[in-house]
C-alpha cells in the first residue's frame, strides 16, 4: 500500500481567492454544436476546474443524449489550456484500475497535466446492472472501493518498467506497465466522494480532496439543517484525518450543490449565501452545476455567468 500523498499546489485556495469555483458540464451535448463553447467558456469565465459525470446514463438523462467522460474530457483538454478537468466521479460499477489507469495516464499527456479524478463506490443505479451482473451490495461497493483506489494508487504511481502486479478478492493486474506515468507526479490528485467513515478514511489516505454532496438525511429538513449536517461531516473528516496522521487543512474539500435543500443558482445572493456557509464550515471548492434547460439542472445562464464573475468576488471582500 503506498504512502498518504501531499496534495498538490492547486488543491487548496490561495489567501486572495478563499474558495476555488468549479462546474460539471454534463457530456449531454454534440461535441461540435454546444459542447465544446461551453468548456471554452468556462475557461473564459475563470472557473477553476470542469469536471463531467463518469456514468454510462444518468437518471432522468437515460432516455436522451449521454457521451463517454473520458472522451469528453480529452476533447475538453484540446479545446482549453488553463482550465483543470476532471470526472465528478468514477466508480468501480464498469470501471477496471489496469485499463482505467492507462485512460487517465493519457488524458494526464493531453492535457498537460491538468486532471483531477473523483473516484467514489458507485450506487445502485442503470451502471451497476448495464454489464449484466447485479447490483452490488452496500458492503460490496464498499470493499470493492476501498481495492479499486488503492490499485489504481499504484498503477498511477508506481507503474514504471518494473510493473504492478497485485492479486485481490476483486481486481487483479499482472506485470502492469504505465510508462512515462502521469506528468503530475507522483501521481495525478484524487478527489475521493465519501458521506461514511470507511470512505473518508480512504480520502484520508489516497486522496487530495474529499467529495460530498451533504448528508442525504438532512435532505428534506431545510437549508439550516443542512448546512450542519455539512459541518458535522467536516468535523468528522478532520477526526479521521487525525487519527491517520494527516493535516486536516491538507484535504482539500469539495462540495458538489445541487442536492441539498440550497439553490445555489437562484441568484448572486443565493450563492454567496451557501458559499459562505461552505466557507465557514471548511469547503475549500464549491462546485455548481452548468445550466441544462429543460432538466433538473436547469437555470438561468446570464444569472449563472454573474455568479462568477459578480459573487465570487464578494466571498474576498
Amino acid at each position: 500500500m503506498s504512502a498518504v500523498l501531499p496534495p498538490p499546489p492547486e488543491s487548496q485556495p490561495s489567501a486572495a481567492t478563499p474558495l476555488r469555483l468549479s462546474t460539471v458540464i454534463l457530456p449531454v451535448h454534440r461535441w461540435s454544436a454546444e459542447g465544446r463553447l461551453h468548456w471554452e467558456r468556462a475557461e473564459e469565465l475563470g472557473f477553476h476546474t470542469a469536471y463531467t459525470y463518469d456514468h454510462l446514463s444518468w437518471r432522468s438523462f437515460r432516455n436522451g443524449p449521454w457521451y463517454g467522460a473520458i472522451p469528453t474530457l480529452t476533447a475538453a483538454a484540446t479545446a482549453t489550456t488553463r482550465l483543470r478537468l476532471g470526472t465528478l466521479v468514477t466508480s468501480p460499477n464498469f470501471r477496471h484500475p489496469v485499463t482505467l489507469a492507462k485512460e487517465l495516464i493519457t488524458l494526464d499527456d493531453i492535457s498537460d497535466g491538468r486532471v483531477t479524478l473523483g473516484i467514489g463506490s458507485g450506487g445502485t443505479g442503470f451502471d451497476a446492472t448495464a454489464l449484466g451482473q447485479d447490483a452490488w451490495s452496500p458492503r460490496e461497493r464498499a470493499d470493492r472501493f476501498a481495492e479499486f483506489v488503492r490499485l489504481l494508487d499504484r498503477l498511477l504511481s508506481e507503474g514504471g518498467p518494473g510493473g504492478v502486479s497485485y492479486t485481490g478478492d476483486y481486481y487483479s493486474a499482472h506485470e502492469v506497465r504505465n510508462v512515462p506515468g502521469c506528468v503530475q507526479r507522483p501521481r495525478l490528485p484524487f478527489a475521493v466522494a465519501a458521506t461514511g467513515p470507511r470512505g473518508m478514511r480512504l480520502a484520508a489516505r489516497h486522496g487530495q480532496a474529499w467529495v460530498t454532496t451533504g448528508d442525504p438525511a438532512a435532505a428534506e429538513a431545510g437549508p439550516r439543517a443542512a448546512q450542519r449536517a455539512l459541518a458535522r461531516q467536516v468535523d468528522q473528516l478532520s477526526a479521521i484525518c487525525e487519527e491517520a496522521g494527516r493535516e486536516p487543512s491538507a484535504l482539500g474539500k469539495i462540495l458538489l450543490t445541487g442536492f441539498t435543500p440550497h439553490r445555489p443558482l437562484e441568484s448572486v445572493d443565493a450563492f454567496v449565501e451557501l458559499a459562505g456557509g461552505a466557507m465557514a464550515a471548511g469547503f475549500t471548492e464549491l462546485v455548481v452545476h452548468w445550466p441544462v434547460p429543460d432538466s433538473v439542472f436547469a437555470a438561468d445562464q446570464q444569472v449563472f455567468e454573474r455568479i462568477v464573475t459578480d459573487g465570487l468576488p464578494q466571498l474576498a471582500s
